[in-house]
């Protein structure tokens, strides 16, 4: 992530854990048309399924802290509703790492997908 952070450009990056133990990442593609910009996970999504068997076991993003803001950590971040539909798509037993409301002990929860989309979309 650092080492390819641009502003407004690449501000995510996210990894997935394959079920054999391989790891796909990817990072955010902006756009200056907002609806054009891709999702990190979508990309690491895609190159899962392009260089391995598609297969996903765990899922976690991280964005690059906002110039103005006081913590310039990277931190982890809950996966937007889009990608939410897409893992729950097309890997629906996927856990999601995403960071705990509560603070708990580690600051982060792993929980599966459906979890966090409890009324997907059906076509």
């Amino acid at each position: 992530m650092r080492a390819h952070h641009r502003p407004f450009w690449h501000t995510v990056a996210a990894a997935l854990r394959g079920r054999d133990g391989r790891v796909w990442t990817g990072l955010h593609l902006g756009a200056t048309v907002g609806r054009l910009s891709v999702c990190a996970e979508a990309v690491a999504l895609g190159r899962a399924i392009l260089d391995g068997d598609g297969s996903v076991d765990t899922v976690v993003a991280v964005r690059f802290p906002k110039p103005e803001e006081a913590d310039q950590r990277i931190a982890v971040v809950a996966p937007c509703g889009a990608c939410r539909e897409m893992f729950a798509d097309h890997a629906p037993d996927a856990l999601v790492i995403l960071p705990d409301p509560r603070g708990g002990t580690e600051g982060l929860l792993k929980l599966p997908v459906r979890a966090l989309l409890p009324q997907p979309y059906r076509r």
